[in-house]
């Protein structure tokens, strides 16, 4: 892998039609990640290369570790328990919500090991998605309002949660409670220009997806159609931008052995053809060097 710091080129494994959620396990030192409409949830070990994947007959939407082993899978039809060892799936909530015009989206647990999930209202209008909590036995509305729910981090300390609306352009900042993760004291954080109609693509700076935040508490966002990362800094200062050889990257998450490669995921679903001969990498799994590293990923209970 190059060593040349924030120049991204592709992992070894598949594209994917419409990669999200990447997290770097530290007890298998691999990347994890979905492929939503492609229905597989897919590993990579770097040291190997091994690559495997499992198919599934709903879309996997987010994944993370689960304290004492298996992974959490947010998926249209619930939150599930799934083992990689066994494929065996067990149902921990069912979905909350009409599955024919909802689904869950982007999904992390927070550092008591809380989990997290939003929703897609895929109409898109009226605004009807939202977020919901999961604390190892009940599954709680949070919060509502949003067409797209993304963009979840936390701070280094675990008190300001972050959460986007892709569809508005908008991220918005919670105060939390650590003990119970209640949320109080919402700001917006950071808000981009809409995409006008008719716009040509060199012109938008895309609206912003997944999100990872680093040691120095900056919050790293992927710009949907932006072909760019932005670095925020906890003012909302823009810090960094990143261009990418892709039109759309849905998520970064930092991973290696010293959380400082900064793995995107990208999709090419839905992208126009004369864009995907020009741009080969759209669906793979971006790597780059960073010069900060990131947060750990969170384990749920």
């Amino acid at each position: 892998m190059t060593t040349t710091l924030f120049e991204p080129t592709p992992i070894e494994a598949p594209a994917s039609l419409l990669g999200e959620s990447p997290f770097w396990h530290p007890d298998e030192a691999a990347l994890y990640w979905c492929d939503i409409p492609g229905k597989r949830l897919n590993r990579y070990h770097p040291a190997s290369g091994a690559h495997a994947f499992w198919a599934f007959d709903c879309e996997p939407a987010c994944c993370a570790p689960l304290l004492g082993g298996d992974l959490m899978l947010g998926m249209r039809d619930g939150l599930w328990r799934f083992n990689t060892a066994t494929g065996e799936r067990r149902l921990l909530a069912a979905a909350p919500y009409d599955t024919a015009c909802e689904r869950f989206n982007d999904g992390k647990a927070d550092p008591q090991g809380r989990f997290w999930v939003g929703t897609i209202y895929e109409p898109r209008d009226p605004a009807m998605a939202h977020l919901y909590c999961w604390d190892g036995e009940r599954l709680t509305q949070v919060a509502g309002g949003v067409t797209v729910s993304n963009g979840l981090a936390w701070s280094p300390d675990g008190g300001t949660l972050y959460w986007s609306d892709t569809k508005s352009h908008r991220v918005r900042a919670f105060a939390m409670d650590v003990r119970d993760g209640r949320l109080s004291q919402e700001r917006e954080f950071a808000s981009f220009a809409l995409k006008q109609p008719g716009q040509d693509l060199s012109t938008y700076g895309g609206r912003p997806d997944g999100a990872a935040v680093d040691v120095e508490g900056c919050y790293w966002t992927a710009m949907f159609e932006g072909q760019r990362l932005l670095r925020l800094a906890p003012s909302g200062e823009v810090l960094r931008e990143v261009p990418l050889p892709v039109r759309c990257a849905t998520m970064p998450a930092f991973g290696g052995h010293d959380l400082r490669t900064l793995y995107v995921t990208t999709a090419q679903e839905g992208r126009p053809q004369s864009e995907l001969a020009q741009q080969p990498w759209a669906g793979r799994v971006l790597q780059m060097r960073v010069d900060v590293p990131g947060l750990p990923v969170n384990f749920a209970r």
